[in-house]
């Protein structure tokens, strides 16, 4: 890919000036304890430099990738990452998922040197995760070269409304590109697969394409029902909420057949044996992370790899290898137990952890899981919390060993587990509190799960990462 005439030349001296005046908010931020500094760096730094989100793009010598969806866009960018550095390349990404525009300049920031300057630009590709309504405010600043597109469900109702107008904002943000980046589409989502028909650059598909793994029975987070044409869509297979081999009798619009292609899936507790096609190659994969949506990242950072020409060998290495992303399905051990940390905001997410947490058996049969859910209404969670009925917490029931409700709304999570069959053994609103009365619940050796949405995933995972040991998450992701 040409370098552009800001490549070639660098960062100017007031981008640089910024830079640094964004990593000394960075270092103030952190030595305060006021968080990890993931946006107040880029806030600093963009004021006094409005152009940085062109330099996020225009700097790496490589290019640019986006990576939006409702669901996965910080484990996908994370893989991605991953099959970059093996690929011999230098990620430039906002690796702890702050995905606003902001982020991708603090993305900047964590990356430039003491001076302002970003080394080794000319081996450097740009992997930013992007907010999915933010994306069109950024995507004709940043000129991506390539632009994955995960997913579409209901998220935030409060905030993006429906999933129709997320949708056609990103096909008028496309079909006002003046420049043909390459979409990276799953063809198993109707509402991203529409995006095709205004191509004008090439589009990689990719999909499951093993019927063992699809859903036996409807499940209420089902988003996308209706054809652009109006009709019903119907449904050969379906693996999560809507997404499926899909078609439309009425005009004839029809699920396109993968190049970058999961052709079998074996789910287990711990993570998922796949066999993969990618274009013509076929290989073996073990995703790392259980749950199918952890395939389906998987499958979307090996098309977005294939699109840049990475060898299918040295992506599939890279996935095999990368561990999970900063708060999705991480571990910690704390004294004898193991802590697994979800993050759950949707739907459509938390019925894929049930169903990931249904996968696991031990030794002696069914183990019962030990939880901790947690519900908080805070603006990046989403303020409208009702959407946790639609999710199919029922089929835990066998299954539950000991829950802990937390979260400022705790009362709110503890009323649908009960409707949904599980009595929790307390409410503690608290985070700290809370941790310990469900870690004292779970059984020495054991392992608790921690099912979260976003802000409470924050907190908890820095009081687990202490009575693990471990630093906190801006000292992992760098």
């Amino acid at each position: 890919m040409p370098d552009s005439p800001q490549t070639s030349r660098g960062a100017s001296l007031r981008q640089r000036a910024a830079l640094v005046a964004g990593r000394v908010a960075r270092d103030a931020t952190r030595r305060l304890g006021r968080g990890g500094g993931t946006a107040l760096p880029g806030l600093v730094a963009g004021r006094l430099a409005p152009d940085l989100i062109e330099a996020a793009g225009a700097l790496p010598g490589l290019g640019a990738v986006t990576v939006t969806g409702t669901n996965g866009k910080t484990t996908t960018t994370h893989l991605l990452a991953a099959i970059a550095r093996e690929a011999g390349w230098e990620p430039l990404t906002n690796r702890s998922g702050s995905n606003l525009a902001r982020g991708l300049v603090t993305a900047l920031v964590d990356t430039a040197d003491g001076t302002g300057d970003i080394d080794r630009r000319a081996e450097r590709l740009g992997i930013y995760e992007v907010d999915e309504a933010v994306l069109p405010t950024v995507f004709d600043r940043l000129r991506p070269r390539a632009a994955v597109f995960l997913n579409l469900f209901r998220d935030q109702l409060d905030r993006y409304g429906e999933i129709d107008s997320v949708a056609e904002g990103w096909a008028e943000m496309l079909a006002g590109a003046d420049w043909a980046p390459t979409l990276v589409l799953n063809a198993d989502d109707p509402s991203v697969a529409l995006l095709a028909e205004g191509a004008t650059g090439r589009v990689v598909w990719f999909g499951v394409d093993d019927p063992e793994v699809a859903l036996t029975g409807i499940e209420h987070a089902s988003d996308a029902r209706f054809c652009r044409c109006g009709a019903r869509l119907s449904h050969e297979h379906q693996f999560m909420g809507h997404v499926g081999h899909w078609s439309c009798a009425a005009c004839g619009r029809r699920r396109s057949t993968p190049e970058v292609a999961a052709t079998r899936v074996r789910l287990d507790a711990e993570g998922s044996d796949v066999e993969a096609r990618i274009g013509d190659a076929s290989l073996s994969l073990r995703v790392p992370t259980a749950g199918l949506y952890s395939v389906t990242n998987a499958l979307a950072a090996l098309a977005a790899a294939h699109a840049l020409g990475v060898p299918s060998d040295v992506a599939i290495r890279a996935v095999a290898a990368a561990g999970p992303a900063f708060g999705r399905q991480e571990r910690f051990t704390v004294g004898r137990r193991q802590v697994r940390i979800w993050l759950a905001k949707n739907p459509a997410g938390l019925n894929e952890i049930v169903r990931a947490l249904l996968a696991a058996s031990g030794t002696h049969g069914v183990e019962p899981r030990y939880l901790l859910a947690m519900l908080n209404d805070g603006i990046q969670d989403g303020q409208d919390v009702s959407w946790i009925y639609d999710a199919d917490l029922e089929r835990l029931a066998p299954r539950v060993g000991a829950l802990v409700c937390s979260g400022d709304r705790a009362d709110d999570m503890a009323l649908r587990f009960s409707i949904g069959g599980m009595t929790p053994v307390a409410v503690i609103a608290e985070t700290e509190a809370a941790l310990d009365a469900a870690l004292d619940r779970t059984p020495t050796s054991g392992t608790l799960d921690v099912i979260a949405t976003y802000t409470a995933m924050i907190d908890v995972r820095e009081a687990v990462a202490r009575r693990a040991g471990v630093g906190s998450y801006w000292e992992e992701a760098r």
